[in-house]
């Protein structure tokens, strides 16, 4: 038994970002009681992070938040956030501010060191695979790396990758590749049934998978910022 009432360990969870391109409350309610609508086993009461990027500080913030939650999303974080009054705004209302890799870089005023000279090397591809049937209730991730499943994939079922994702059964759970935000990433199946496809968070639900490839070997990917969907030959 542990000496200490609590533990803190590392852990990887998988949540989604909304992106907020809109400063009414009402507008953002209605986008995204949309999505919800189209994808409710995927979305509700879903936690959430909230990208600001594209925001200032001249918004109401509490009826931001407020019209963000009577949607059921569940907010866990704000990331984004470069203008100083936002941040304040945001920390008033008991949420944190996060901060992703590419903005947190260490500040320093000494001088960068010269670069050395490297010698290239092809770096290994990273491929998590899984020779087990996944049940219903199960997550498997593949972090910074391809996911391959050789077994069949039951409806209530989700496979997370940061890269490609290949099903090699029946594939009837949620697919979700380029996690991290790759938007390259494609996902390979020889037998498309699923409750949710997605890349880089552009996603499909059953019902907007093309009839003719449902069943069927496919391959998707995305072109021109959509999903497009072909027959894996």
């Amino acid at each position: 038994m542990s000496q200490t009432p609590i533990e803190f360990k590392g852990s990887s969870f998988t949540l989604s970002v909304v992106h907020l391109h809109h400063h009414d409350p009402a507008v953002i309610r209605k986008a995204l009681q949309d999505k919800i609508d189209q994808a409710p086993d995927f979305l509700k009461n879903a936690p959430v992070v909230l990208n600001v990027a594209a925001l200032s500080a001249d918004i109401n913030w509490k009826q931001l938040q407020q019209a963000i939650i009577a949607t059921g999303l569940r907010i866990v974080g704000v990331s984004g956030c470069k203008d100083e009054a936002l941040k304040r705004m945001i920390s008033r209302a008991g949420l944190p501010v996060l901060a992703e890799g590419k903005e947190a870089k260490s500040r320093s005023d000494a001088p960068a060191p010269e670069p050395q000279p490297v010698v290239a090397e092809p770096l290994a591809a990273k491929t998590r695979i899984v020779n087990t049937p996944v049940r219903s209730g199960q997550q498997i991730y593949a972090r910074d790396a391809d996911l391959i499943i050789t077994s069949s994939v039951s409806a209530g079922a989700e496979l997370v990758a940061d890269g490609n994702i290949h099903i090699y059964g029946m594939m009837r759970g949620r697919a979700l590749a380029g996690a991290s935000g790759d938007r390259n990433c494609q996902i390979f199946c020889t037998n498309l049934a699923a409750e949710l496809v997605s890349i880089a968070g552009e996603y499909w639900i059953m019902d907007q998978i093309p009839e003719a490839f449902f069943g069927k070997a496919a391959r998707l990917c995305l072109q021109d910022g959509a999903l497009t969907i072909q027959t894996l030959n």
